[in-house]
């Protein structure tokens, strides 16, 4: 009977769909756990249409109403298979993991809202970036952090520079959160736009003019290497989505690059 009920089990496990086998532990996968992915990221954009105004993010409001939503959609971004997402192309990858980075900042966000700060999360600043509460068993084989998001999966394997212009780490200094989802069909434009809105935003990067000094974002000092190995150097990448009295002076050699202070407020209203 045991050898009978073994090969029944290996019968059904060898008709599963690829990727969607039952888990390590035994568990079976629902049956929404392979479908068909939604790269609009259309629920994303409804939640940030109805809380996000000119970057800021309503977290009170969220969590009156839209936490449900919200983890309706975190639970698709962890249905995802990786026998699928193989077959994703590049922008389909880069929009599902800024996405995800964003989502699961807000998720982290209302779960220990109300808050100062991002740094106010954990024993120590940052710990709230090594939290593991990121379900990708699925997709990656473990429970990650955001850190992982950030630096392993779309600074070391998808190497895309501009993302440091996209993903948001709910403080004041950092990119604004834009209030639609990033999409694969439009991802170039949307992520050159975000580069520009950043760069141009005078509250975290500015050039003085009469001094000749740029003062830029500590993002461009903490990920030097990535925006030097895209351009060849910190300025070079600058330029193109710099106005144009600031590209001018670049081009002309005539600035000193300063950095500004990081200011990790909440980026509430």
């Amino acid at each position: 009977m045991a050898l009978l009920l073994w090969v029944a089990a290996a019968a059904v496990a060898a008709t599963a769909p690829s990727g969607c086998r039952p888990a390590a532990d035994g568990r079976a996968p629902a049956a929404a756990e392979c479908s068909p992915f939604d790269h609009s990221h259309s629920a994303w954009s409804e939640l940030l249409q109805r809380h996000v105004r000119n970057g800021f993010v309503d977290y009170s409001g969220w969590r009156r109403a839209g936490e449900r939503e919200l983890d309706v959609y975190l639970a698709a971004l962890e249905s995802v298979c990786r026998d699928h997402y193989v077959g994703w192309s590049r922008p389909q990858k880069l929009a599902f993991w800024i996405n995800a980075y964003n989502a699961y900042t807000v998720r982290l966000i209302l779960d220990h809202y109300p808050l100062d700060s991002i740094r106010d999360i954990g024993l120590l600043p940052g710990a709230a970036f090594r939290k593991d509460f990121i379900q990708m068993q699925r997709l990656r084989g473990a429970t990650i952090d955001l850190n992982e998001v950030e630096h392993t999966i779309l600074r070391s394997e998808l190497r895309e520079p501009r993302i440091h212009f996209a993903i948001t780490c709910a403080s004041t200094s950092c990119p604004a959160l834009r209030s639609e989802a990033y999409r694969a069909t439009v991802l170039d434009r949307q992520l050159d736009d975000a580069a520009r809105g950043f760069l141009r935003d005078p509250t975290k990067n500015r050039f003085d003019m009469a001094a000749e000094v740029l003062w830029l974002s500590p993002i461009f000092d903490w990920f030097d290497e990535d925006f030097v190995r895209a351009a060849g150097s910190l300025t070079a990448y600058v330029a193109p989505f710099a106005e144009e009295p600031t590209a001018r002076a670049i081009a002309a050699g005539r600035v000193r690059v300063r950095f500004l202070r990081y200011d990790w407020s909440l980026n509430g209203r």
